[in-house]
């Protein structure tokens, strides 16, 4: 997997994982898993997942709920 950054953040980036010594994919890594973390959490992105959920079950015929 490929990510872009643009130069700024790409720089800030590296700063933070230079001076917590760790690599950079390690601070990213540990970034994403935190953002997936705090939007399971979340009650907005909870009800906005089970709409989609509700979609994704009409595509399939699967609308017995």
């Amino acid at each position: 997997m490929s990510i872009r950054l643009d130069d700024d953040l790409a720089g800030d980036l590296e700063t933070v994982a230079a001076v917590d010594g760790k690599p950079m994919a390690e601070v990213i890594r540990q970034a994403v898993a935190d953002h997936v973390t705090a939007r399971r959490a979340d009650p907005g992105f909870r009800a906005a997942l089970r709409v989609r959920m509700g979609k994704l079950r009409q595509l399939l015929g699967d609308d017995d709920d």
